[in-house]
């Protein structure tokens, strides 16, 4: 009886109801000045944003948090015509060498997922990271597709940044990131050196699939409801620039054998799939040094 309860109700859903649940944005104004968050030690986290950029101070019990790495707060404009919010992460005791542009997962806003690539930057690189249309302070309606068009416009971004012009470029996307990076980077790939993925899924019908079936019920029905669209597993396909996929045993949101099937796909001669476990993208945190050395041994650097 339960189970026919929750299928009469999924199918009751329009496709849209289905697709909603990629895209979990915390939207932020110009009038949000500070956030407050509190960590599982149970300190406050407070961050102050100033400026027209939107400039974040962090602050840890109210004292400036030590970081290895400055932000710089950027304001762009997307190829939809939306102003998004970006910041450049770049360490303090180093000149980098390469640019991480980076994609983060489907919600909250960067102030959220910074924790989950900021430590790369203790290891020389420099990250881009932005949030998608109507995330953070970013304008504009959180769609797919808005999501792809951001992505190749903060791409172009980047690239326009003299500090980033003599730097290897590599795509770094997390979960909803990961699966958009590899779309990405095959459509890009003469313009970067090289593609992380970690703790992403291989389609927008598989992770709809496989949700679905958290809840008892049959696969298929996500898929019949659900508009794949753009596809990791497609996509990656015709990518040959190097490419790293990172994905954990303990993954409990996005399951390993979606990014196994990533890098099944993938033709690239150059590739490695590097498998770790603690949280879901919790890779850059555990395993800082093991990252950036398989990144830095791609590029040959």
């Amino acid at each position: 009886m339960i189970r026919f309860f929750f299928l009469c109700l999924i199918i009751s859903l329009s496709s849209c109801s289905f697709n909603k649940m990629f895209l979990v944005p915390y939207k932020m104004t110009n009038e949000t000045k500070q956030v407050e968050m509190r960590t599982k030690q149970g300190d406050t986290i407070i961050t102050y944003f100033t400026g027209n950029n939107y400039q974040p101070l962090i602050t840890k019990n109210r004292i400036p948090l030590e970081t290895d790495y400055t932000i710089e707060s950027v304001v762009f404009t997307s190829k939809n015509g939306n102003k998004l919010n970006g910041w450049l992460i770049k360490p303090k005791n180093v000149k980098a060498d390469v640019t991480l542009l980076h994609f983060h997962g489907n919600a909250a806003n960067m102030l959220y997922q910074v924790q989950a690539i900021a430590p790369l930057a203790k290891k020389g690189f420099q990250i881009f990271m932005f949030d998608y249309s109507g995330f953070g302070f970013s304008e504009g309606k959180a769609t797919r597709e808005n999501v792809r068009i951001d992505a190749n416009s903060a791409l172009d971004y980047i690239k326009s940044r003299e500090d980033a012009r003599n730097t290897k470029l590599v795509i770094y996307g997390q979960s909803l990131g990961g699966h958009l990076s590899a779309v990405i980077a095959n459509d890009r790939q003469t313009e970067i050196d090289a593609l992380v993925i970690e703790g992403a899924f291989s389609s927008h019908h598989d992770v709809g699939a496989y949700m679905v079936r958290r809840m008892m019920l049959i696969g298929g029905i996500a898929r019949v409801f659900m508009k794949d669209g753009y596809s990791a597993k497609k996509s990656i396909k015709s990518y040959k620039k190097p490419l790293l996929v990172v994905h954990s045993t303990e993954d409990e949101v996005i399951p390993e054998y979606m990014g196994k099937r990533i890098f099944k796909k993938a033709t690239t001669t150059t590739k490695e799939f590097y498998e770790i476990n603690k949280c879901h993208i919790c890779g850059p945190i555990y395993y800082t040094d093991e990252i950036a050395g398989k990144i830095r041994k791609m590029l040959g650097t």
